[in-house]
């Protein structure tokens, strides 16, 4: 077996909570986008103000951010870009992401010594695309989602530039996320940050002539969701992308929660170290994948990194996602002289009820809600206020940031 370095974990950040969490359970970098040129219109997204605020973050932690400037950008787009540009290298932004020529090249000359990340948006899927971008000044290609492993490998073969590639997170149906079904029927354009995921609803059969008819298709009396993809979970295949030379693992989702975010970052993260520590005796533990059926999400598959999805890489039925745990609350501070923690609420909570808590450290353990007392300092039963601060005893010793949750019923 080659000696490979250890992959970088590259997490999304849809808000400031979002990217704290991603770094302290395990990604060593985030990528995030502005209030400008992302492809997240409906995410929280950064200001200048705390896009300075999350670098200054991530590296006193020794960690990345990057910031997507990746929409295709009309001539209207441009006037504001050199600016914004200059703003982000002022900011301390470790690279940007760009797929639009256009905006490449005027970030070579405006910001020139900025490390540039080529977008997935721009469907490299060839090593004579890679190498091209290599000349261009790229430092980094995100490859398309359409890639098997072996394709992977002969493009790192005979490229001299970091690859990346996603390996967990939702899936489009259009080719790379170059789609305009969103554009035609709602007026919101995916490939300027607007996309209102389409794909995912439900579809009956209209004949041309007989237009007030609509017919439904066999897998369901409701119709079809013939475009809606199931999520993709390479966690199983991490010895095959390290050893084809991916530089870094990027997890899709700047719209999913904090829980989401913390949750399968911290399964990547050791799967990762327990690969990099002992290749030769390594294997997935049960434990991890149960993790990941914790969170919301659609069935996984491995989209295109062993072969190409057939009709099992849809889901017909339905466009519900599935989750085994409910994220309920995070704590805030924990107090070792008197054995308080500082919860915040984000879902209803009982007091004497037991619930799961993982912890930035990756530390999963069972937690009772004892002695639930609110600001004033009363014992009280419920916590169900939007984000109510309350405390709770316990000798074990909470992190800050950690997750509780229960089974969801």
């Amino acid at each position: 077996m080659s000696v490979r370095k250890k992959p970088e974990l590259l997490a999304p950040a849809g808000n400031m909570e979002k990217c704290k969490m991603a770094l302290l359970y395990g990604a060593d970098a985030v990528y995030l986008g502005g209030n400008k040129f992302g492809l997240r219109a409906y995410a929280a997204n950064f200001s200048i103000a705390e896009i300075k605020e999350a670098v200054v973050f991530a590296h006193g932690l020794g960690k990345k951010v990057y910031v997507t400037v990746n929409i295709f950008a009309h001539n209207e787009d441009i006037a504001d870009l050199p600016e914004y540009l200059l703003s982000l290298e002022e900011a301390g932004v470790d690279a940007l992401l760009i797929s639009d020529f256009g905006v490449w090249n005027i970030a070579r000359q405006v910001v020139p010594d900025m490390s540039l990340h080529v977008s997935t948006q721009a469907n490299t899927c060839n090593w004579a695309a890679a190498q091209a971008w290599k000349s261009l000044g790229a430092e980094r290609v995100v490859l398309a989602r359409e890639l098997s492993i072996e394709e992977i490998s002969e493009i790192n073969n005979k490229c001299d530039v970091e690859l990346e590639t996603f390996v967990h997170g939702a899936m489009c149906i259009s080719y790379s996320g170059r789609c305009y079904l969103s554009s035609y029927l709602t007026g919101r354009d995916g490939n300027r940050g607007e996309c209102a995921q389409v794909c995912r609803w439900n579809y009956q059969l209209v004949e041309q002539n007989r237009p007030e008819q609509a017919f439904p298709i066999e897998e369901d009396e409701r119709g079809t969701y013939i475009m809606n993809s199931k999520d993709l979970c390479l966690l199983d295949l991490i010895p095959e992308l390290i050893e084809a030379g991916v530089d870094s693992l990027k997890i899709e989702g700047r719209m999913k929660s904090v829980h989401y975010v913390a949750t399968v970052v911290s399964v990547y993260r050791k799967a990762i170290d327990a690969w990099c520590s002992n290749p030769k005796e390594f294997s997935i533990k049960s434990e991890w994948k149960d993790e990941l059926e914790k969170v919301s999400h659609r069935p996984y598959f491995y989209g295109f990194a062993v072969n190409r999805p057939d009709e099992n890489g849809q889901i017909y039925t339905t466009s519900s996602y599935i989750q085994t745990r409910d994220f309920v609350g995070v704590v805030i501070d924990y107090d070792k002289e008197t054995d308080t923690a500082y919860i915040e609420q984000r879902n209803k909570m009982l007091a004497g009820e037991n619930l799961e808590v993982l912890m930035p450290d990756g530390t999963l353990m069972e937690l009772a809600l004892n002695d639930m007392r609110d600001e004033s300092g009363n014992q009280f039963e419920v916590a169900n206020r939007v984000q109510q601060v309350f405390t709770i005893k316990t000798s074990t010793y909470l992190q800050p940031y950690s997750l509780l949750r229960r089974k969801s019923k």
